[in-house]
């Protein structure tokens, strides 16, 4: 997970909310919230960082606090989030993200910048994230499935092939690595971040405080 800057919601939100017996259900505009959410999380999921696209069928309308149990909030931008399918339709034991949480109550918002999600994760040699949050730990494993070895290879296979690409270039100062940082981060461009850029990010972070 990364921390996510919410943007401005859509118009046909704000006035499908001021209308009588309005809810999520019959709100007809979910293309334009589809768009304006995959936007602002830059292309990636909220939760394990794959790559989606604004279109039903690629990605999922995330309700961090589920309809069922958080009626009051289910036209709440600041509530909603872009997810991949998260393994829809197949079993249990590879579901993540979306799918696999369901109505269950997460301890963070990655979109609450008083959570600070992006500080409490950490990736290990192996592709697997965790958390210095004992709670959050627990929700990554058990809530969102985010270490199932799809996510796992995939944050491993990223993290091998940028290690073999900079070992064929050779030493880097300490302005090449924070160039590298600002790429993979975002900082430095506007573009939609690439898959699993979170594990990179946290290797070049480390790599900065040896340098």
């Amino acid at each position: 997970m990364r921390n996510i800057t919410k943007g401005r919601e859509p118009a046909s939100l704000t006035e499908h909310r001021q209308t009588s017996f309005a809810d999520y259900d019959n709100y007809r505009d979910k293309d334009t919230l589809r768009t304006g959410l995959v936007s602002e999380q830059r292309g990636i999921c909220c939760y394990c960082m794959q790559q989606i696209h604004p279109v039903e069928g690629s990605m999922k309308i995330e309700h961090w606090h589920s309809q069922q149990d958080f009626s009051g909030e289910q036209l709440t931008y600041s509530n909603l989030l872009a997810s991949c399918m998260g393994g829809d339709g197949q079993p249990e034991a590879v579901k993540h993200c979306d799918t696999a949480k369901g109505n269950r109550v997460l301890s963070r918002n990655p979109a609450d910048p008083d959570h600070h999600v992006e500080e409490l994760i950490h990736y290990w040699s192996n592709g697997r994230i965790a958390s210095t949050n004992a709670t959050l730990d627990a929700e990554l494993n058990n809530v969102l499935n985010l270490n199932v070895s799809l996510l796992c290879n995939g944050r491993l296979s990223v993290l091998r092939a940028l290690q073999k690409a900079l070992r064929m270039r050779g030493t880097f100062t300490k302005r090449q690595w924070e160039r590298l940082l600002e790429e993979w981060s975002g900082t430095s461009h506007t573009n939609n971040l690439r898959p699993f850029c979170g594990v990179i990010v946290y290797w070049i972070r480390k790599k900065l405080t040896r340098a």
